[in-house]
């Protein structure tokens, strides 16, 4: 069964309403923060290949390289399946990274069929394609698919935040994370955004540390 799905801002508004009433924590980081962002994202091919050129580089280094794959036609998945590792590499993908555009690629994902399915479907769809791991399923099911109730908790800024807000002695571990959140159901997905935007008030207020 598909949940709630957020379309709009007003639907990351009612979410954190409902997250702000729940949780005067959550009452106190929106007061800072201010309206959160909707945060969706075209769905697709595309979305997935930027998540994986993204991986472990900076965010300068994944734009230059994603500027070159889509000047040379590589965000099309028919392109991207008949290139070699060679064509790939040359754009700027390590040899693992071109493995996994490959794959992804050549996965046959039905894109559109995804958006029918139960987000624990689609996330164990998604993580048998090499090189998309869980976090980058959840973050793909939030944003492209506009899941209001998948979280990331393997995400460090979501940790770290949650440890400052929730005033924890540690910065909570992806298990941990995951089960804290089962309080936010059914707007997961907002307490994540309202997480994310509290790590940069914090960070830049208090000196969160990385």
């Amino acid at each position: 069964m598909v949940g709630r799905i957020i379309q709009f801002e007003a639907c990351v508004a009612e979410g954190a309403a409902w997250l702000a009433q729940a949780d005067p924590r959550f009452a106190h980081a929106l007061a800072l923060t201010g309206p959160l962002p909707l945060r969706r994202q075209a769905d697709g091919f595309a979305a997935l290949l930027s998540s994986i050129v993204s991986q472990q580089v900076s965010v300068a280094s994944a734009n230059a390289i994603w500027a070159r794959l889509e000047g040379a036609g590589m965000v099309d998945p028919t392109a991207m399946a008949q290139a070699s590792e060679e064509d790939l590499r040359a754009l700027g993908l390590s040899r693992q990274k071109a493995r996994y555009g490959r794959a992804l690629a050549q996965a046959g994902l039905d894109y559109a069929a995804l958006h029918a399915l139960p987000d624990e479907a689609v996330i164990s769809q998604l993580t048998q394609v090499p090189g998309i791991g869980r976090w980058t399923a959840e973050i793909y099911a939030m944003f492209a698919l506009g899941r209001a109730d998948v979280f990331a908790p393997g995400d460090l800024a979501l940790q770290e935040a949650a440890r400052v807000l929730f005033a924890l002695d540690a910065r909570p571990n992806e298990k941990v994370l995951r089960l804290m959140s089962e309080a936010w159901r059914p707007w997961r997905a907002v307490a994540a955004r309202a997480l994310w935007a509290y790590y940069r008030v914090a960070k830049q207020r208090e000196g969160i540390r990385e």
